[in-house]
């Protein structure tokens, strides 16, 4: 029996302290100091940025075909290069078009978007002709990386942290529907671009806002109303490019009218958090009218300025002189014949967008869009045992749990006055409600890709808050093993569905593998 046994014959013996339990060796503590947190900041967007750009212009020329609604915008994208406006083109054009000819007729046509889309999906025929499909694609697929671009910078102003940034960029980069668009020379892609730039916008006008409104306080501290803030470049340049995605599709209104509405009812609670008496009544009064004008014009102008080709020639351009007796009378009479002209073929569009209700094998519902029952087919070829198709599925790991973090952003709107949550609702809001309302309408899944971008951030936005917040260290670790998680499935994921997004030759059996539910076939 040794000394330190606690027995009668020894009573001051004590036992032995048993050996403190060794720390947890967290394999991830290398990774958190300053210097490696500047590499992984600077190295993770740029491979994002790789991964991006090899993923949407790997084999672009593939197929080599006019894809889905390709022989629409492709041509009119061309036509816009030779002519200024889109001309007409026989309806046997296609094959002819794909072996690098133009039957392009001088005639103008009707269409029913705007040009400037077109004109930017037209940008390399304008610099290399229509030999390869390479040269119609190619803008598109840089849209989309600059798409990834975006969403990084987005999410990187919401989080504060460049790795969740990137991992918006990343979940983005991977995904399905967003690859397609990218490979394919369509317009929503485009519209995506532009209304993520206005909404970074907007966030560059929000930072500072609040200590904006401070400083006014002090400087009047006997206002009531508030002030009329005139000097909001931002605000300016968000008008501008929301006014630019309003050119490539009209479906854009809708978020200048979400994001306009959003930055005023912002500064009403910054006023009011200020501690501006007058504050609801002062917003209404002052700062609305000047917030309206310095959005709506700037993307009035932008807007007007798209449509420059189509004053030189296109369809019913020239109506205004042709019914001399039509034209506005009285207090209008004062409006540009060319303008009336312009408001005359809009009221053509509108006709014709309102009255679309032609069966598509492959239309759907906006009900059916967050639950992914009727992805977009683009393309499918038979060869005997072998089959390709092409669709627009999203990456089922990142969709379902972005969508599924949309009601706890808006608990966070809610519940939290969680303002980034609210940015990001009213973004995914303006992609996808106005739709609801046209059920009878031929419209398509992936229409959603212009706000598939704000679902992912959100999705990051909430990782951060799970591993960053005020948690206690089990769930933030539990937060980093989902991240992991996350993003090893994903990837796993966008393996297993590649071929259906690239258009692989495979036998109807494998390709069949990837269509669980029996919409996506």
């Amino acid at each position: 029996m040794t000394l330190t046994d606690a027995s009668p014959e020894h009573p001051d013996a004590r036992p032995e302290p048993p050996e403190p339990a060794r720390p947890r060796r967290d394999l991830l503590a290398p990774l958190r100091t300053p210097r490696a947190r500047r590499i992984v900041d600077v190295a993770a967007p740029i491979g994002v940025i790789a991964l991006a750009a090899t993923l949407r212009f790997a084999n672009l020329g593939s197929p080599h075909e006019l894809v889905f609604d390709e022989t629409y915008y492709v041509k009119d994208a061309f036509s816009l290069y030779q002519l200024g406006y889109e001309g007409r083109w026989p309806d046997d054009a296609n094959a002819a078009f794909v072996d690098g000819v133009s039957t392009l007729e001088s005639t103008p046509a009707f269409v029913v978007h705007p040009p400037l889309g077109k004109w930017i999906l037209g940008i390399g025929m304008g610099l290399g002709g229509i030999d390869d499909p390479v040269a119609w694609r190619w803008p598109a697929a840089l849209v989309g990386v600059l798409v990834v671009v975006l969403t990084m910078l987005v999410a990187r102003g919401l989080t504060r942290s460049w790795s969740f940034g990137a991992l918006a960029g990343l979940l983005l980069a991977i995904d399905g529907q967003a690859i397609v668009m990218s490979r394919t020379a369509l317009l929503d892609q485009t519209l995506a671009l532009f209304v993520l730039a206005g909404a970074g916008a907007m966030l560059l006008d929000r930072r500072g806002a609040p200590a904006r409104i401070v400083r006014w306080r002090h400087a009047h501290p006997g206002s009531w109303l508030g002030p009329a803030l005139w000097a909001r470049p931002w605000l300016v340049a968000a008008g501008a490019l929301l006014g630019a995605a309003c050119a490539v599709k009209w479906s854009g209104l809708y978020f200048v009218a979400a994001f306009g509405l959003l930055s005023v009812a912002l500064d009403a609670l910054d006023r009011r958090r200020a501690g501006i008496r007058g504050w609801h009544v002062g917003t209404l009064l002052t700062q609305a009218p000047t917030s309206l004008v310095l959005v709506v014009l700037p993307a009035l102008a932008v807007y007007l300025a798209s449509w420059t080709g189509w004053f030189g020639g296109g369809y019913g351009s020239s109506w205004a002189r042709e019914h001399p007796d039509e034209l506005l009378t009285g207090a209008l009479a004062w409006v540009p014949e060319r303008l009336q002209s312009l408001w005359h073929y809009h009221e053509q569009m509108w006709t014709f967008h309102v009255g679309l209700t032609n069966d598509h094998p492959f239309e759907s519902p906006a009900w059916q869009w967050l639950l992914l029952l009727r992805p977009t087919a683009f393309l499918l070829h038979a060869d005997g045992d072998l089959m390709t198709f092409i669709t627009a599925l999203p990456n089922p790991i990142v969709w379902f749990p972005a969508v599924a973090g949309l009601g706890v952003l808006l608990y966070r709107m809610g519940a939290r006055l969680d303002r980034s949550a609210a940015f990001l609702v009213v973004a995914v809001a303006a992609g996808y409600v106005p739709w609801l309302a046209f059920p009878d309408r031929t419209i398509f899944a992936f229409y959603t890709i212009v706000f598939e971008p704000f679902l992912v951030i959100g999705l990051a936005y909430l990782l951060w808050r799970l591993v960053h917040g005020r948690v206690r260290p089990v769930v933030a670790r539990v937060g980093r093993i989902t991240v992991v998680a996350l993003v090893v499935t994903a990837i796993a994921a966008t393996i297993f569905f590649a071929p259906i997004w690239y258009g692989v030759w495979e036998p109807e059996s494998l390709l069949r593998l990837r269509y669980w539910l029996p919409g996506w076939r």
